[in-house]
């Protein structure tokens, strides 16, 4: 069996500098019937364990670490056996969820990550947070965004710990050069691809974050 892409959409709250705010996050698996890895561990480690089923979980790859994405990754971990793995940079940001459990291994830009049969290339994309990261899956067509970019622009730079030209650098050097046809799966709301945006970065940068 070729690998699939699979989904979930769960439900709960992020919070940064004092706010909080309701969000619902999507939670996506690469894998075939025997093996998978998980993008992100957002609110509800029953709903992503329904996900996987009986398949072997190789990894939770974090797309960075604001809380409304890893607040059950260390539950999901030990449900499943898999590591975290999170890229160094965003260690302050993952403390300030888990400060007794630091993720299992990091990422690195150019990192390749190998699941049924399939490869996955990291692409570290600071802005959002220092250490978000992108996940290209060149024969699936797909690349994993997290909350670096969105179907209509950038992910939000306005709080602690982002960089609004940071952001724009990433989705210009490292997204907006794979080619268009890309399906985009961001970490909250609808897919959409790399052609789709990639006309419009101009005018994300006239309106800043």
């Amino acid at each position: 069996m070729s690998p699939q892409v699979g989904q979930a959409v769960t439900s709960g709250t992020f919070s940064l500098d004092g706010q909080t705010f309701d969000v619902d996050n999507n939670v996506w698996v690469v894998g075939d019937d025997a093996e998978c890895v998980v993008f992100d561990a957002p609110h509800d480690v029953e709903a992503i364990l329904k996900l996987v089923g009986d398949r072997r979980v190789l990894a939770v790859l974090a797309t960075h670490a604001h809380d409304d994405h890893v607040r059950v990754a260390p539950a999901l971990a030990d449900a499943t056996g898999a590591p975290v793995l999170l890229h160094p940079d965003d260690l302050p940001l993952w403390r300030l969820t888990h400060p007794g459990r630091d993720p299992d291994g990091p990422l690195a830009d150019g990192q390749v990550i190998e699941v049924a049969g399939t490869r996955l290339e990291v692409l570290h994309t600071p802005g959002h947070a220092p250490g978000a990261c992108c996940f290209h899956a060149p024969e699936l067509g797909a690349v994993f965004t997290g909350d670096t970019l969105f179907q209509g622009g950038p992910g939000a730079t306005g709080r602690s710990f982002s960089d609004f030209g940071l952001i724009v650098a990433s989705i210009r050097d490292r997204l907006l050069v794979l080619p268009p046809e890309t399906v985009v799966h961001t970490g909250h709301g609808a897919d959409t691809t790399i052609g789709a945006e990639s006309p419009h970065l101009e005018e994300w940068i006239r309106r800043g974050h």
